[in-house]
């Protein structure tokens, strides 16, 4: 059984970093892609970073330049690195597992690409 458990949120002014880690255990795949996602209230959980097994990351317009998305070799934990956060940045944020050939870019457009999600870490910034 494949399992997702994400760490690091919390509350921080504008302009501060945060990271976010994923412990990731459970799948023996040849093939995945590991995402972040996040969701505000009243808005639809979107996509912001993901990693694919040739190591090709994707971001999200709204995120380039600011957060780093990374994994460890072992594919067991990936992390998001993010700095000059941003009010809008406020969101519940998800990690993101599944197994297949496809890259990180076609995998980021669409959340219900992904089988596997963590119970989600609160990031909130503010003024």
């Amino acid at each position: 059984e494949v399992q997702l458990a994400e760490s690091g949120g919390g509350s921080v002014k504008a302009g501060g970093s945060l990271t976010l880690s994923c412990a990731a255990s459970g799948y023996i795949w040849r093939r995945r892609c590991l995402a972040w996602f996040r969701q505000a209230p009243g808005k639809e959980r979107e996509g912001i970073a993901a990693i694919d097994d040739s190591g090709v990351t994707a971001y999200d317009d709204s995120v380039k330049g600011r957060f780093t998305i990374s994994r460890e070799e072992t594919w067991n934990a990936v992390y998001l690195e993010m700095n000059s956060l941003k009010v809008e940045d406020t969101a519940i944020y998800y990690c993101a597992a599944d197994e297949g050939p496809y890259g990180s870019n076609w995998y980021l457009r669409d959340y219900r690409r992904f089988n596997h999600w963590g119970q989600g870490t609160q990031v909130t910034v503010s003024p």
